[in-house]
């Protein structure tokens, strides 16, 4: 594995790269930095080009205004230049959650660059109805208002319910390696909630950029966890973004975050697809 640091506009972005083949970016929502997903680049990482990275404010990388919140614009320009940087081909990007509004908007603003984007249940809120719209900003907006009240550990609680994980309930894949909140985690989060959750609310993305995408060259896969509670928000996003892009939608295994748990089923589904959307390009 290598690891570098990326100059981008305000920031220096930490990124990883393991394996070999054709390149694979893997953006995931929440906390989640470049090795959040151990155990799923591990099982990707003999057949592709694995790029993984600290979204600006988490983690290694490095912002100049580290109060200031960044727009969704910001992140996809972070990731064109990451790969970029690594490639000069047009390369695949599997977008969980917020990853998969930045993977939106990267291929919404740099058309081409990206061959395939798998947007796994991508929170783009401005995808709904309206009044399904408004309900969900609503409630996003309160979970920030719990955060900043009483703290993350009280807002956990209502991300949790807001993307359909029941940590009591949830099955994970018997090797899954632990990942307790310990305190850089815990930072993460709290920058997530403080700052990518505004994010996510003001992001403008919606139904002309969803139609933009069908009639542009990069092949998007709207894709839902198998056990997703199909009423949570970020279910129905993928739902609606299948139906303007006219396609349908692709099931993985386990739930909003099955690439956690369930990583090396997971890894062989994101196989299998991939390979598909290659074929059928």
């Amino acid at each position: 594995m290598t690891t570098a640091l990326l100059t981008t506009a305000g920031a220096r972005i930490h990124y990883q790269v393991q394996g070999a083949g054709p390149v694979l970016l893997i953006s995931q929502s929440g906390e989640g930095n470049a090795d959040r997903s151990a155990d799923l680049v591990s099982r990707l990482a003999g057949r592709y080009t694995v790029v993984t990275y600290d979204r600006r404010g988490l983690s290694r990388s490095i912002l100049d205004e580290p109060d200031r919140t960044p727009t969704v614009a910001e992140h996809a320009d972070d990731v064109h230049r990451l790969l970029a940087a690594v490639t000069d081909r047009p390369a695949m990007m599997l977008g969980c959650s917020f990853g998969g509004l930045i993977g939106l908007q990267l291929a919404h603003d740099h058309p081409g660059q990206l061959s395939t984007l798998i947007a796994h249940e991508p929170a783009a809120p401005r995808l709904l109805p309206a009044e399904e719209c408004a309900g969900t900003l609503d409630a996003l907006a309160g979970i920030q208002e719990v955060f900043h009240r009483d703290g993350w550990q009280a807002a956990l609680r209502g991300v949790m319910a807001a993307t359909g994980i029941d940590p009591a309930r949830q099955e994970r894949e018997p090797e899954v390696r632990p990942q307790p909140f310990g305190p850089e985690r815990a930072a993460d989060f709290t920058a997530f909630l403080a700052h990518d959750l505004t994010t996510l609310c003001r992001s403008t993305f919606g139904a002309a950029g969803a139609d933009a995408l069908a009639a542009g060259p990069t092949r998007v896969v709207p894709a839902i966890g198998a056990a997703t509670d199909p009423t949570v928000y970020s279910y129905r996003c993928a739902e609606v973004l299948a139906g303007r892009l006219g396609t349908g939608l692709t099931r993985l295994p386990g739930g909003h975050n099955g690439n956690l748990t369930h990583p090396r089923a997971f890894a062989a589904r994101l196989d299998e697809v991939l390979t598909a959307a290659g074929q059928a390009g």
